[in-house]
């Protein structure tokens, strides 16, 4: 059940944001909930400087790998600029490059993204991209050297799951090519969504608001462990073929004659 990314191996193969939780207390629990081994920190969204309680760092397990990100960037410079503070504040070369390209739907600027992607990894950084379902792109990204490509289920924040299965199914192809992972990021909205998006191939799930706006958080994240794993193993056992008309499920011999 093990995710390789850029060398590095984690036994759980879902991960967690840090916004809109209702405060730090209930995203620790969700941590520890959903026992992630990674989780994704918006930089520009904390305080990094502020003290004791009040900054987020200390409410993230020290167990836990963080993944800076550059969310809230609209331009490629923008991004560069973050990814280099975060490096510089966090001390790792990990990042999750966001570069958004409409403020309404938060769609990513493919263009800015690639390029983007491209001065970073030659600066050295492990570069994970958050983008649109796109197998072009999936494919240029990882001509590019990132370490993996996290294409989106759906919008984020709507909760409208996975509305691109059979992209998605091309991007898998094409990444898995490359020997790299595909992890599906953003639009997850309950487990289901998640099971799905793992039975299509998804190496992992990164989510955030299905569990921070959940009625109760913590039960949500457990439920989105739950069901990344057992998406998983239903991708690795192969599911059996779909019929128009039924099949007998009991076997036919030795039937008791009429």
């Amino acid at each position: 059940m093990s995710l390789v990314i850029a060398g590095k191996t984690f036994s759980n193969r879902l991960v967690l944001g840090t916004g809109k939780y209702k405060d730090f207390a209930t995203m620790q629990a969700c941590y520890r909930a959903a026992r992630v081994e990674m989780v994704t920190l918006a930089v520009r969204r904390f305080d990094l400087g502020a003290k004791g309680e009040d900054n987020i760092l200390n409410w993230i397990p020290k167990d836990i790998a963080l993944l800076p990100n550059t969310a809230g960037c609209y331009t490629r410079e923008d991004a560069l600029r973050v990814a280099r503070l975060a490096r510089e504040a966090l001390q790792t070369d990990w990042v999750k490059l966001e570069v958004i390209g409409d403020q309404k739907s938060l769609y990513p600027d493919n263009e800015e993204t690639l390029e983007a992607a491209r001065i970073l990894v030659k600066e050295g950084f492990t570069v994970l991209p958050y983008v649109n379902a796109d197998p072009i792109l999936a494919k240029k990204l990882c001509d590019a050297g990132c370490a993996a490509v996290m294409p989106l289920g759906s919008a984020i924040g709507s909760g409208l799951g996975v509305q691109n299965p059979m992209t998605l199914l091309l991007i898998k192809e094409v990444v898995e090519s490359y020997q790299l992972p595909m992890i599906v990021d953003a639009g997850v909205g309950t487990a289901s969504d998640a099971a799905l998006a793992m039975e299509l191939g998804a190496d992992g799930v990164l989510l955030n608001t299905a569990v921070a706006e959940a009625g109760e958080p913590t039960k949500m994240a457990q439920a989105m462990d739950h069901a990344v794993i057992a998406g998983r193993l239903a991708f690795e056992s192969g599911r059996m073929p779909k019929r128009l008309y039924a099949s007998a499920s009991s076997p036919m011999t030795g039937v008791i004659g009429r």
